[in-house]
């Protein structure tokens, strides 16, 4: 299938960083608590940033490092749950502050941590149709505005943070794919004008799922391609838990430094948290032309997806 190519990445967190010891003074908990359950250090928090400042923070990045290529992008995916609005879209915002005109499709896509994925693959399905144009797809969340910091079984986990990639088509491996079982009592937040607008978790069913859903997208994507792990250069899971990604990798021995972690500085930033590390891979030049990767997310709904690609 024709796959897509990543011109250029980008990320943003906010400046406000609260570290475990911080967390320990809003809610009852430790840093050793918090580490030995979840790997997390630490999280960006907004204070004068938003879900739309990050998004055009991290997109912008992409855009000046790919030479500010305006006029070649023809549509923006933003996934994200925590908009500024409920409409217009962040997409919209960023558009518009972006300076790309107003011939652009531009829109939000809300599948929670699952989202960036999802972005992708709307916009290689773009790019099918107008191959000579860009896609400029992001990740952003503003977690902290839906975390209720009174409980600490879900405020420690969570941070504000966004990744942006500019893709477009080219003729190289690919394949994607993506589901929901339609759960709203595992993992949810509710919606506009309702009481108690928190992210609500059950830790263990979702524990449960994400390990056994990460295994399963990642075994799918290498029967579906006919290739082996040992091809792979990098597994960039969702950045929920390390606990989750370390019972994940240790279903496939030898294999373990390929999956790459940065959620012990980050947390758990939703939609935003896969383009943020694979921008780190790439600023590290850790991701070469030619390599082999794998992508793979869940988040509420529950959904899930996992992308196979080469850089």
């Amino acid at each position: 299938m024709k796959g897509i190519h990543i011109i250029s990445t980008g990320s943003a967190v906010p400046e406000t960083c609260y570290d475990n010891e911080k967390m320990s003074e809003l809610v009852e908990t430790s840093d050793e608590w918090i580490r030995t359950r979840t790997g997390i250090r630490s999280r960006h928090i907004c204070k004068e940033e938003s879900c739309v400042s990050l998004a055009v923070s991290a997109a912008g990045k992409a855009m000046e490092r790919a030479g500010n290529p305006a006029n070649r992008i023809g549509a923006v995916i933003v996934a994200t749950s925590t908009g500024d609005y409920s409409f217009p879209s962040v997409a919209c915002l960023v558009a518009k502050e972006l300076g790309l005109g107003t011939d652009v499709m531009a829109f939000d896509l809300a599948a929670a941590c699952s989202g960036f994925l999802y972005a992708m693959d709307v916009g290689r399905n773009f790019l099918l149709a107008h191959e000579d144009r860009y896609v400029l797809v992001i990740g952003a969340e503003q977690l902290s505005r839906i975390v209720d910091y009174t409980d600490r079984s879900t405020c420690i986990l969570f941070g504000d943070g966004a990744g942006a990639a500019l893709i477009e088509a080219a003729d190289t491996p690919y394949f994607h794919h993506s589901g929901c079982d339609g759960d709203a009592e595992v993992l949810s937040c509710k919606g506009v004008g309702q009481d108690e607008m928190y992210i609500h978790m059950k830790g263990n069913s979702v524990f449960k799922f994400a390990v056994s859903t990460l295994k399963e997208s990642i075994d799918r994507i290498l029967r579906e391609q006919k290739i082996s792990m040992d091809e792979i250069d990098y597994v960039i899971c969702h950045q929920a838990n390390a606990r989750i990604i370390d019972h994940v990798k240790k279903k496939y021995p030898g294999q373990e430094k390929k999956f790459y972690m940065n959620l012990e500085r980050y947390g758990n930033t939703s939609a935003a948290s896969i383009p943020m590390v694979i921008d780190e891979l790439m600023e590290l030049g850790e991701l070469k032309e030619g390599m082999k990767i794998v992508c793979v997310g869940f988040g509420a709904g529950l959904t899930w997806g996992g992308t196979f690609l080469q850089i």
